[in-house]
């Protein structure tokens, strides 16, 4: 079938994107659903700084690729062996599919998923296909997904279906915000009420992660960022204090006024210096816990002694350590409880006609959570 997509051919194009234009919308052949696969109506898709990151050259992808992987939208048809969904139900995309068999899936860690590693850096679906092209020429997939378009056929195990009382520019977000940073809160750093928690960061990965862990029941979270104004947003939404990171001193103010240091620092910037000040300002046995993703250049230096000494521990959360199948309609429950307010991190949806001038908010810290909605 034809669909209109959004594909990048070259990366490091120069911003502002809305002139450079990275994001070429044209029209490219998606075949249907094969063995385990679906076909999917995208109904809205998020846009992410993973994605920013492919677009600007910081995160190598093979090109061309239609990018996008934070998304929900409608089931339209089914390959063969699917028989636990069906025709209408709405589903919200999760950017690593897991085999289900593998050494990290049968340990229950499913974000690890060694084939889907795989083929998410190959730029293919879980069984090794390619189901766009155009002119006769694959295109490749973007993390199993390729949302940034009117429709998407992809494996089964990158789908998760919800209530269709959600709707669809909430819903995408539990694709990647919701999962990658109230999961690095509940699953990664398993934060239990009473904590003391410092979420560095606030994009719509770290704001999640700030909701995460109110809902957790943190005593006190602390903001940290390099935009006022987003610490202003940070304070709306439920953290008790704020801090520049750029203002001198700020590691000593955040261990004064945390009494020693956070039990929980949560980096999701995705830069060398946000993991270095959390490191800093957890307290003494204390954990750093990230999820940011910086370039794959990029190296952490810590003082071994020091790690030894106070005995801190730092760990990885990949797609928030979440188990999808169970986390989703987990933090949707929360959602609709009250208890997890997503919406409030939505800023902006616009027709993904503009989806270049959207990257240009996201890269300017404009955004929390950009939507795009695929135009009639």
């Amino acid at each position: 079938m034809k669909i209109r997509a959004a594909i990048l051919e070259q990366s490091g194009l120069p911003a502002p994107y809305a002139q450079s234009r990275p994001l070429a919308i044209r029209e490219v052949e998606l075949a249907g659903p094969g063995q385990g696969e679906v076909l999917v109506r995208i109904a809205a898709a998020g846009l992410c700084h993973s994605d920013l990151s492919v677009i600007d050259g910081n995160r190598p992808r093979p090109l061309p690729m239609v990018l996008g992987h934070e998304a929900a939208g409608v089931v339209e048809a089914l390959g063969a062996g699917v028989d636990d969904l069906a025709i209408g139900d709405h589903v919200v995309f999760v950017f690593v599919p897991s085999c289900g068999t593998c050494e990290c899936c049968s340990d229950g860690r499913p974000a690890l998923c060694i084939p889907g590693a795989a083929a998410n850096g190959a730029g293919v679906l879980l069984a090794g296909s390619r189901r766009l092209s155009e002119t006769g020429h694959d295109l490749n997939h973007h993390l199993g997904v390729s949302a940034f378009a009117d429709h998407a056929t992809v494996s089964r195990r990158s789908l998760v279906k919800v209530d269709k009382d959600l709707a669809f520019e909430h819903a995408a977000l539990f694709g990647c915000a919701v999962l990658t940073g109230v999961g690095a809160v509940m699953n990664g750093a398993k934060v239990h009420p009473g904590d003391r928690v410092a979420v560095i960061g606030l994009g719509g990965v770290g704001m999640a992660a700030l909701l995460g862990a109110r809902a957790a029941g943190a005593e006190q979270i602390v903001a940290v960022d390099i935009s006022r104004a987003k610490l202003d947003i940070a304070l709306s939404l439920g953290a008790t204090d704020a801090f520049l990171a750029t203002e001198d001193g700020v590691v000593e103010s955040i261990r004064q006024a945390t009494r020693g240091g956070v039990d929980h620092a949560i980096e999701l910037a995705g830069s060398v210096a946000a993991l270095q000040l959390g490191y800093q300002i957890a307290k003494r046995g204390g954990e750093l816990t990230t999820g940011g993703l910086p370039a794959p250049t990029a190296t952490l230096p810590i003082p071994a002694v020091n790690l030894v000494a106070d005995e801190k521990t730092v760990r990885g959360s990949y797609l928030g350590s979440c188990v999808p199948a169970r986390d989703i309609p987990r933090f949707v429950r929360l959602f609709h409880r009250g208890l997890l307010p997503v919406d409030k991190l939505l800023s902006k949806v616009m027709p993904l006609s503009e989806i270049n001038t959207g990257f240009d908010l996201l890269r300017d810290g404009s955004l929390i959570r950009g939507v795009v909605l695929p135009e009639a």
